[in-house]
């Protein structure tokens, strides 16, 4: 591949990857918002039909008409949706539970299981410094959730589960990138979304489980509500989000090695932090910041390594890592 359009594509592939992110901030803080008062599956339903909607009226007609929906990959699309609505799920629901720093923190662990997954399914390569960052990170990880304390919740597994899910989406995208485009992804994640989120809320839309007074398992079980006039904004703004997020963020993984764009997404954190402080008064503790720091810089290193190594090689040709 010709270095100068390699080159493009990982610029581009970037400047996707931080449009996505700030698209994904917002919506992280509204949907903490409405937690209160619906229910997970409702605010995600109504989100991915507005969603599909700015779609299929914006995008796909900008992308290649229609006829780029066509796929001949439905089972990996499904399956891309299948993850991404999981990674959804068990975000949002540890969110309603926890401060949005910290669930933040713990999903960020994403990118350096990213970089390991890179190694293990698409033949990427990496080196011993890079696996050092990813145990680091791990570490982080460890500290967040506080496995052996009394403060330990079991709320924050949720996230790291999320963190897996939305690996596996990502690799699932490099993989079909070369033949699937931006658009096409994104509308096959919002219909796997509408399905998904429909069929969980007429199996629990009712409300009869509802009542423990928890506030995640609220969050999952409580009734549907025809949704306040004031909230309408808000959903408008979480589907808005989620159309251009999904969109920008298929196109960077479709465009750069998965080690490239992962680390880019930790510009959401401080983000969430400011957003933590701000909206809720939630300030995190010495231990989340330990956390926090050993997260953040081990996947920081691992965009430093691939900054100082990506001169010296193609997106075609992968090389060691170190």
């Amino acid at each position: 591949m010709d270095q100068s359009l390699s080159h493009n594509r990982t610029a581009l592939g970037a400047s996707s990857a931080l449009i996505a992110t700030f698209f994904f901030s917002l919506n992280d803080a509204s949907i903490k918002f409405l937690s209160g008062g619906y229910a997970l599956h409702q605010i995600v339903l109504i989100r991915s039909l507005i969603a599909l909607a700015l779609l299929l009226v914006i995008i796909v007609p900008l992308g290649g008409g229609f006829s780029a929906l066509k796929t001949k990959r439905l089972g990996m699309h499904l399956l891309r949706g299948f993850c991404v609505v999981f990674a959804n799920m068990t975000f949002f629901l540890g969110l309603s539970a926890l401060p949005l720093a910290e669930t933040s923190a713990v999903f960020f662990v994403s990118p350096l299981l990213i970089t390991a997954f890179s190694v293990l399914f698409l033949g990427e390569r990496a080196g011993p410094r890079r696996w050092a960052a990813v145990c680091i990170g791990m570490v982080g990880v460890i500290i967040m959730i506080r496995p052996a304390g009394d403060e330990f919740q079991w709320a924050m597994l949720l996230p790291l589960m999320s963190a897996v899910a939305y690996a596996s989406l990502h690799i699932l995208t490099r993989k079909i990138g070369g033949t699937e485009s931006a658009a096409t992804m994104a509308v096959y994640i919002q219909i796997t979304f509408i399905v998904v989120s429909g069929m969980i809320g007429v199996m629990l839309g009712h409300g009869n489980f509802a009542g423990s007074g928890d506030p995640m398992w609220e969050f999952l079980l409580r009734a549907w509500v025809l949704p306040e006039q004031s909230d309408w904004p808000l959903f408008v703004l979480i589907g808005t989000a989620s159309a251009f997020g999904g969109f920008f963020i298929s196109q960077a993984y479709r465009l750069a090695e998965a080690s490239v764009i992962a680390p880019l997404e930790y510009a959401a954190m401080p983000a969430a932090i400011v957003f933590g402080i701000l909206f809720f008064d939630e300030w995190p503790d010495l231990t989340s910041w330990i956390g926090i720091t050993l997260i953040i810089g081990a996947g920081l290193f691992v965009f430093w390594r691939e900054s100082l190594q990506s001169p010296r090689k193609g997106l075609d040709r992968p090389r060691t890592r170190r």
